[in-house]
């Protein structure tokens, strides 16, 4: 016969089966959640820090080719890399190493990042660029007369690997680094020349008016002149020039002072007949002849 701590020991054996029960039940939950937060490879990347900037792009213009011509020659390891984009279930069949899946990993980034580039030149990509902007993700102008005007991403370059991303700000038409280092490692071509121009183009009412302060500098309240910055520019030119001339003249001097000097010989050669007497020759004479007596002739 079955005593009182018999029948509680069973009731506990029966409560614990339905908590594994329920936890098992939990974990699977949380493991099919986990599943689907994952997504597809293209939400993932867009979703990774420093990745803000990207939209993501739709599948179905993933897969059209004549979207991805030209795009062979640039990327290497291209199938590969297109097959991750899109998730393929060939590529999880397929056994690389793990130095080759980093090849694919980052020629992946590459490839994803020009057609992105491509991408965002479409209504679809402007619209979706629009949503980002309207949020100020891109982030806002450092400037401090354009009052926190959005930004918008572009890039000096259209050839990878040329420059970084920078941003564009549609009040000053001036560009300025990004803010976070992670923003800044961006390859420009990513967004290519053309969008940020594109995007004032097709949606005008978001083009804000030029700025009507500008900062003026100033010296104990006064402006200061332009033509202070270039006479302060012209100075050392003119102190070189005045240099140079008397430089010039002290050359000019030494030549005429050496020109002057003759030196005199005792074998000095007798000048030529009908020739004059040299300056200092005439005044021996004279001085002879006013010394001789009067009626006395020279020899």
């Amino acid at each position: 016969m079955a005593g009182p701590h018999d029948g509680s020991a069973a009731m506990s054996e029966d409560k614990a089966d339905e908590l594994l029960s329920d936890s098992g039940s939990e974990d699977s939950g949380d493991q099919d959640g986990s599943e689907e937060e994952v997504g597809s490879w293209i939400t993932w990347f867009c979703s990774l820090k420093g990745n803000e900037f990207f939209c993501e792009v739709g599948e179905d213009y993933i897969q059209d080719d004549f979207n991805l011509s030209g795009l062979s020659s640039q990327v290497p390891y291209y199938d590969y890399a297109l097959d991750l984009i899109l998730d393929s279930e060939s590529l999880q069949n397929e056994v690389l190493t793990e130095q080759a899946q980093e090849f694919v990993e980052e020629a992946a980034e590459i490839l994803y990042g020009l057609i992105h580039a491509r991408y965002i030149l479409t209504s679809r990509g402007l619209s979706a660029m629009m949503d980002k902007f309207k949020n100020c993700d891109f982030g806002r102008c450092p400037r401090v007369f354009c009052n926190g005007q959005a930004c918008l991403p572009v890039g000096l370059s259209d050839i990878p690997r040329q420059s970084t991303v920078k941003l564009f700000c549609p009040k000053c038409e001036d560009v300025y680094y990004p803010r976070s280092k992670y923003h800044g490692n961006l390859d420009g071509a990513y967004f290519g020349t053309t969008f940020a121009h594109l995007f004032q183009l097709t949606y005008p009412q978001h083009r804000p008016p030029k700025p009507a302060e500008r900062y003026v500098p100033k010296v104990f309240g006064f402006k200061i002149h332009p033509s202070a910055y270039e006479q302060q520019a012209a100075a050392p030119k003119r102190s070189t020039q005045a240099a140079q001339q008397q430089q010039q003249q002290q050359q000019q001097q030494q030549q005429q002072g050496e020109s002057s000097r003759q030196p005199i010989g005792n074998g000095a050669a007798p000048s030529a007949a009908g020739d004059e007497p040299p300056p200092v020759q005439a005044q021996a004479q004279q001085q002879q002849q006013q010394q001789r007596p009067e009626g006395t002739k020279a020899l």
